[in-house]
């Protein structure tokens, strides 16, 4: 194998302005390959970093190929669109990365309904539909794969009813891309989900979570990069169908020392704040 496996891959990913989706596209950049993101973020948001813009700036200083694509996972005009303006830009689609995401935490009755509505919209919607645009040209590649960053289906009422709304739509883009793996696995296209076993230090974090607490004991979103790109450089055929945790991923890539991920170095793993659904 190369030692620059992604080298002129193209990658399609909803979101990635900033965080975890941004870092995925770096790892990736430094190998060479062009990325394309569908993203909303045309114009900076007053409490968050980066545009579409923005982040095809680093992408391209990181050594990769960018295409920013303004445009809403919710509407298929704009989907449509994000496939064919990959398609004709790099001449193929290698990997999709169903990004984008709406959090929520509220309880069911302080849940807003637009809210739920949202996060059903964007994370189950917009993953099944992203990826189902762009398998007829995923077909034709080579190691074609679809990575949601959703978590395994854990149905322990701690989580069942900790956040239903939220819980909800977190467990369709699972279920989503578990439906996919299985309806096309015979084309060779792998689809599997990513989750960490703690919690990440993004906005999401900072905003939805616990502030700047939370972000102290959380990891780096590099880590999730780095669990991502080992996904992304195995044999399709053979590895499709799982619900993948980041640390498992990256120990059986022989990565076991995790220090260097820590937001606040030289925090110990045992003071890190684990991430929902799988504690």
């Amino acid at each position: 194998m190369s030692d620059k496996p992604l080298a002129g891959k193209t990658i399609l990913m909803s979101g990635g302005s900033r965080g975890i989706g941004l870092a995925i596209a770096l790892r990736a950049a430094r190998d060479g390959a062009n990325i394309a993101l569908l993203a909303k973020t045309d114009t900076p948001h007053p409490k968050l970093e980066g545009t579409v813009h923005s982040a095809a700036e680093q992408i391209r200083a990181a050594g990769g190929q960018a295409l920013p694509i303004v445009g809403d996972v919710r509407n298929d005009d704009d989907v449509t669109e994000a496939v064919l303006k990959t398609e004709g830009e790099f001449g193929g689609i290698d990997i999709v990365v169903n990004n984008a995401s709406v959090i929520d935490l509220s309880r069911s009755l302080d849940l807003d309904a637009k809210k739920y509505d949202l996060m059903q919209d964007v994370n189950v919607r917009g993953t099944f539909m992203l990826s189902r645009a762009a398998v007829p040209i995923l077909k034709d590649a080579a190691n074609p794969h679809i990575l949601s960053l959703s978590p395994p289906l854990n149905l322990a009422p701690k989580w069942l009813g900790a956040h239903t709304g939220y819980t909800l739509a977190k467990y369709g883009m699972t279920m989503t891309t578990l439906g996919l793996a299985a309806e096309f696995a015979k084309a060779g296209i792998a689809a599997n989900t990513l989750w960490p076993r703690t919690t990440i230090a993004t906005a999401a974090v900072r905003f939805a979570l616990g502030g700047d607490t939370m972000m102290k004991v959380s990891r780096t979103p590099e880590i999730y990069a780095d669990a991502a790109y080992e996904v992304f450089t195995k044999p399709a055929r053979e590895y499709t169908g799982q619900t993948l945790i980041v640390e498992d991923v990256l120990e059986a890539a022989g990565i076991t020392d995790f220090s260097g991920y820590a937001a606040v170095p030289g925090t110990p793993d045992e003071a890190l704040f684990p991430d929902i659904f799988l504690n």
